[in-house]
Order: structure tokens, then C-alpha cells, then sequence
């Protein structure tokens, strides 16, 4: 039994009281400096697929050309979504929670290997194995939601979205929570689904998810991770839908993959 599962109930306490007061720390450090920097962020990150210049936009119409695909695919560089604030404190407190949100994702890698700090201690060295793969593992696969939300799925809502037009009478003009809400929600939802395959993982360690399982559901998988895609892409057109599923499915595979393949059973005597 290791030192930690001998120490008392206060004494786990105290050591997560430390533990927070650290991240805590982390987070307030990461938020001041983003608050600094937010005015260069929001106008150059977070407002950049507001434009028909973002490189998102540019990429999908050469390759939409590229094979044959164009229509309403096609961005127009005019393109703008105009971003109103309707509240007197709007700006101040959108100012304050996007510098948490960038606090959030810049300091996860952090965060986690705090809370691990915690929790090891009371583990088993063979509880423990595979833990630093699994670290950095989780954390690239955060970071790469992120970057595929914030590249792909985002860009296409806002221009979906913002196009739009129920009746020639309404003006499409969208407001500044509004907006920062989806951002942010989208990037960090994202960043969650891609640790699915870490999760896959370990609960096939847990002897939970088995190898068996994704080969036998992936017809079912494929069918529903397309609807998933339709849902997050309601444009219509095929080309989006594709580019869209295709990052969906490689996490259903690579989560298969990840699955500990059953141990072949010994042979009868």
C-alpha cells in the first residue's frame, strides 16, 4: 500500500486544498496575460471567421473547385458578420470571461498534471503505467479538437448561420454574447470529444469497452456519426458534410484501435 493511502482523511484534504490554491494561481496568471493581449486576440483569432479572408473560407473554395463542387460552397469576399453590442457592460464582461476561456485551454495541460499530482500518490505503480503516455496523449488530442473546431466546424456554422435569412425583413445582425457564447462552447465541446479515444482506452483497460464491440456496431457507427455531421454542418451540400465527417469516424477508428485486442486463450490440455 503506498505512503498516501496511510495518510488521513484531513491530510487528503490539505493536500487538495493545496492543489487547488495552485491551479487557482495558474488560471489568474493565464487570465491576466490574456486579458492583456485579448484586444490583439479578439480582433485578429476570435473575430477572424467573421471574414470572407479567413483561410478556412479560401482553402474549402479551391478545393470545392479543385473537384468539381462549387455552388454554395463559394465565399464570397465580402462576406462579414456584423457583431453588435447591446448591453452597456457587454464589452467588460465579455473582456473578462474570454480571458478566462483562453486561460482554460492555454493552461489544460496544467491543470491535468496537477490533478494528477493529487491522485498518483494513491495509486499502484501498475495503476500508474501508461499514465505519462496517456497525459500527453490526452492533452494533443485536446488541442487538436480545438484546432479542428476552431478551423473547420465554427467557420462553417458562422457562415451558415450568418447567411441564413428567414425573411428579407430581419437584418442578420449578431450580438456580441451571442456570439462569444458559441466560440467558445463550440472549441471547448470539441476539445471533449476528441478525448474520446483516451477514453475508449481506458475503459477497455477497465475491461469495459472491448475490440468486438466497434467492429461489430461500425456500419451502425458510420450511419450515425453521419447524421452527428449533418447536424454540425446543416449546409446541405456533400463536400461539407464530408470534410466534416471525416475527423468524426477517424476518432470512432482510432478509439478501435486503442481497445487492448483479447488475450488468446489458453490452449486445453
Amino acid at each position: 500500500m503506498s505512503d498516501s493511502q496511510q495518510m488521513s482523511f484531513w491530510e487528503h484534504l490539505d493536500d487538495l486544498r493545496r492543489v487547488i490554491f495552485r491551479i487557482v494561481i495558474v488560471m489568474a496568471v493565464i487570465s491576466v496575460a490574456s486579458f492583456v493581449a485579448m484586444p490583439w486576440m479578439f480582433d485578429n483569432v476570435i473575430m477572424a471567421p467573421c471574414s470572407g479572408s479567413f483561410v478556412t473560407y479560401g482553402l474549402f473554395d479551391r478545393a470545392a473547385a479543385a473537384v468539381g463542387l462549387q455552388g454554395e460552397l463559394v465565399t464570397d469576399p465580402s462576406f462579414r458578420v456584423d457583431i453588435v453590442s447591446l448591453e452597456l457592460t457587454s464589452q467588460l464582461f465579455v473582456h473578462l470571461s474570454a480571458a478566462f476561456w483562453v486561460a482554460f485551454v492555454v493552461g489544460f495541460p496544467i491543470i491535468i498534471y496537477l490533478l494528477w499530482g493529487f491522485v498518483a500518490p494513491a495509486l499502484y505503480d501498475h495503476e500508474k503505467h501508461g499514465a505519462v503516455r496517456a497525459f500527453l496523449f490526452g492533452n494533443i488530442m485536446f488541442y487538436l479538437g480545438v484546432a479542428v473546431g476552431y478551423f473547420l466546424v465554427f467557420p462553417l456554422a458562422v457562415r451558415f448561420l450568418a447567411d441564413y435569412q428567414l425573411s428579407s425583413a430581419i437584418r442578420p445582425i449578431v450580438s456580441l454574447e451571442s456570439y462569444m457564447d458559441n466560440f467558445f462552447m463550440l472549441l471547448v465541446m470539441m476539445g471533449a470529444v476528441f478525448e474520446l479515444p483516451l477514453l475508449a482506452w481506458l475503459m477497455g483497460r477497465m475491461g469495459i469497452l472491448t475490440r468486438e464491440f466497434f467492429g461489430k456496431y461500425r456500419r451502425h457507427a458510420i450511419v450515425a456519426l453521419m447524421i452527428v455531421a449533418a447536424f454540425i454542418t446543416p449546409t446541405g451540400d456533400p463536400f461539407t458534410l464530408f470534410i466534416v465527417f471525416i475527423p468524426i469516424y477517424a476518432l470512432w477508428e482510432m478509439s478501435a484501435r486503442l481497445v487492448p485486442a483479447p488475450k488468446p486463450e489458453a490452449a486445453e490440455c
